[in-house]
């Protein structure tokens, strides 16, 4: 295989010049590239701010505790695009809140709670730590769980079951903090996800068999074969290459485009010195300008062509979503 996914040699050879991922209509051999339409969207995702608690080894969106590229969003942020949720008539069920840490913005329980009170499930994803354990968020969580139940999710990311890998990617001590936390969770009877990541090398058997493992020592409230409520990441090597994805491969592969993430969510981001949010065309991509798709969920509505590794590598071929 080479750089693009393809069955007809004719195309093996480039134009002179050319690079993958550079062009939004062709790959760097000339083919069309694939693009998705949002067929369906079923998830608006916040990206509530890139600042965090920690700094992890491989983290996508390089949050810590001093990257601010993505400002906070506001409670008028979220109400806005919820409202044009409503208006647009989109049959959006799940609103998605994710960081850096959202614990760690001071509006993340009103947010979620508009997003609730507004009938939506809500998935938020954290790294169950400090910033989450601060009583006036712990308060906060008490009562949503209280009034909502099931359709509040917290998903935690617990990147493996050994303490010791855990802590490599992301810092002595990670992992005990991480349980402290989701313990609490489990006491005030929040409903639990967990995400992993494949970066080990590990079969998705015996990553499943080990946070089964330990989730029965810790009697969390988790199914471990259930991949909605334990997710095993494939890894974002962003120095790995990876085939362009052309129209061509939805046949070669046996997938199809409405599959993709894409094709039924976008995240609405604040940057930093920005006067209103921006909407994206994915999760992943947060500092990829060509993916930003408008100041408005009407204008994020078009096609999105496949022009970057991720793509190829998270979602066409690693065959993963962030949504719940």
């Amino acid at each position: 295989m080479k750089d693009t996914v393809e069955t007809d040699e004719r195309h093996d050879e480039r134009p002179s010049g050319a690079r993958p991922f550079s062009d939004p209509d062709r790959t760097a051999d000339g083919q069309p590239r694939a693009r998705v339409a949002l067929v369906n969207p079923t998830t608006l995702w916040f990206n509530t701010g890139t600042l965090c608690n920690i700094a992890c080894a491989n983290c996508y969106i390089e949050s810590s505790p001093t990257n601010d590229r993505l400002a906070y969003l506001t409670e008028a942020d979220v109400v806005d695009f919820l409202g044009q949720i409503r208006e647009l008539g989109w049959p959006i069920r799940e609103i998605g809140f994710t960081g850096g840490e959202p614990f760690m913005n001071p509006a993340i329980i009103a947010m979620l709670e508009r997003a609730l009170e507004d009938g939506f499930d809500v998935l938020v994803l954290t790294n169950a730590m400090r910033p989450m354990m601060r009583p006036r968020v712990q308060e906060g969580l008490r009562r949503l769980v209280e009034r909502h139940g099931a359709r509040l999710v917290i998903r935690v990311s617990l990147d493996h079951w050994s303490e010791t890998l855990h802590d490599e990617e992301r810092g002595a001590g990670a992992f005990a903090a991480t349980l402290e936390g989701m313990r609490w969770l489990r006491d005030i009877g929040a409903t639990m996800a967990v995400a992993g990541r494949s970066r080990w090398g590990d079969s998705e058997t015996s990553m499943r068999e080990g946070f089964a493992a330990l989730f029965e020592r810790e009697g969390l409230p988790i199914d471990a074969m259930d991949p909605a409520r334990t997710v095993i990441f494939p890894e974002m090597d962003a120095t790995a290459e990876v085939p362009e994805i052309t129209t061509a491969c939805w046949d070669i592969l046996g997938k199809r485009p409405d599959s993709v993430m894409c094709a039924s969510s976008r995240m609405v981001v604040r940057r930093k010195g920005a006067s209103r949010p921006a909407v994206l065309a994915c999760t992943l991509l947060p500092d990829s300008p060509e993916f930003e798709l408008g100041e408005t969920l009407a204008e994020a509505a078009g096609d999105v062509p496949l022009n970057h590794p991720h793509c190829a590598r998270f979602c066409v071929l690693g065959g993963a979503s962030c949504s719940g």
